[in-house]
C-alpha cells in the first residue's frame, strides 16, 4: 500500500451499543485497550459500551471516552493485522480530534482517556446548567448561516459538508431562528436530539476548566500530522495543540474545510474511518465524492478493509 492515507475518527453522536465487542473478542490488542480503560477510569466503561443500556451510553460522560477507546481499538486491531500500514495524516470530528492525537502519539492512551473523560464530564455539567439546543440546516451556504446565527445570537457549531451546517445555542434562540430559516433560503432545518449546545458559547465553562487539564498533560509533536477542528490545518507544537483542543469546545468544527484540505492540499488518496456508524464516510462523500473511504467499526468491516489494503 503506497497511497497517501488519512485516518478519520468519529465524534459524539456516532455511538452505538455493542460497538467494539466483537473486536475485543477476536483481537487481543483491542481487548487490552478496553480492559485498560476500565482500570484507568475505575468503572466498567466496556460494559456500558458493549451492553448498554443506550440511555447510559449516550450520556456525554460515557459516550466520549467510549468513542475514544473504540476508535483506538479499531486501529489496534488493524495494526495487529497490518503493522506496516503507512499513515500520512489524521483528523477527527470534535471528540475524534483527541482520538487522532492519541493515534499519532501526541499523548498516551491513558492520558488521552483521562482528558476525554474529563472533557465529557465538564461538557455534561455545562449542559445541565444551561438550556441549550442544536439544529441542522440543510441547503444554505456559510455566509447565509453565519448571518442567521449572528442575528439570533447563536453560534455555528459544525460545517459538516457542503450545504450541511449546524447551529448551536440557547434553546429559545434556536427555536426563533428555525421559524425564519426556510424563508431565508434554507431548504430543510431540524433540531438535533442532543443534551445541550455543543461547540457554542454555552460550553465556555467546560473550555475554561479543560484548559488547565490540557496544560498538565504531557504532550509531544505527533508522529504524523493531525488537523485541528478550529483551523482546518495541522498543528504540531504541543502549545498549539493544547490551544486548539481547548478552543474547539466552544469553537466551530470546520470539517468541510478539513476534508478539502486533506484531499486538495495534502493529496490524500484513501481515507480510513475508525469508529461506529459510517457517519464520517458519508460526510467525506458529500465533500469529495471521488475519494475512497474504508470504514472500520467491527470485525466484518475490518476484514473487508484488509482485503483492499493488502490488494
Amino acid at each position: 500500500m503506497t497511497k497517501r492515507i488519512a485516518l478519520l475518527f468519529a465524534g459524539q453522536g456516532a455511538q452505538a451499543v455493542g460497538m467494539g465487542r466483537d473486536l475485543a473478542e477476536k483481537f487481543p490488542a483491542a481487548d487490552a485497550l478496553f480492559r485498560e480503560a476500565d482500570a484507568i477510569l475505575g468503572r466498567p466503561l466496556s460494559t456500558v459500551t458493549f451492553s448498554g443500556p443506550d440511555s447510559e451510553l449516550v450520556k456525554t460522560a460515557n459516550c466520549q471516552p467510549a468513542l475514544f477507546v473504540h476508535g483506538l481499538a479499531c486501529l489496534a486491531a488493524l495494526r495487529s493485522e497490518l503493522p506496516a500500514l503507512p499513515v500520512h495524516i489524521a483528523a477527527g470530528l470534535s471528540l475524534g480530534e483527541f482520538t487522532a492525537h492519541a493515534a499519532a502519539g501526541t499523548f498516551t492512551f491513558a492520558d488521552g482517556l483521562r482528558l476525554v473523560s474529563e472533557r465529557g464530564r465538564l461538557m455534561q455539567e455545562a449542559c445541565e446548567r444551561t438550556t441549550g439546543a442544536m439544529a441542522a440546516l440543510i441547503g444554505g451556504d456559510e455566509t447565509l448561516v453565519r448571518q442567521i446565527a449572528t442575528e439570533f445570537g447563536v453560534d455555528v457549531a459544525n460545517f459538516n459538508s457542503p450545504g450541511q451546517i449546524v447551529i448551536s445555542g440557547e434553546d429559545a434562540k434556536i427555536d426563533a431562528a428555525l421559524e425564519v430559516v426556510r424563508d431565508r433560503g434554507i431548504r430543510k432545518a431540524a433540531k438535533l436530539n442532543v443534551a445541550g449546545a455543543y461547540h457554542s458559547r454555552l460550553m465556555q465553562s467546560a473550555a475554561d476548566a479543560l484548559a488547565p487539564k490540557l496544560a498538565a498533560t504531557p504532550m509531544q509533536p505527533p508522529a504524523f500530522s493531525v488537523v485541528a477542528n478550529v483551523t482546518a490545518r495541522p498543528v504540531a507544537d504541543p502549545a498549539e495543540i493544547r490551544a486548539a483542543l481547548a478552543a474547539q469546545v466552544t469553537g466551530s468544527v470546520r470539517w468541510t474545510e478539513t476534508i478539502e484540505f486533506l484531499v486538495d492540499v495534502e493529496k490524500v488518496e484513501l481515507f480510513i474511518e475508525l469508529g461506529p456508524g459510517g457517519v464520517i464516510a458519508g460526510l467525506v462523500k458529500r465533500t469529495r465524492k471521488d475519494t475512497p473511504v474504508l470504514s472500520i467499526t467491527d470485525t466484518a468491516s475490518l476484514v473487508s478493509a484488509l482485503a483492499v489494503l493488502r490488494g
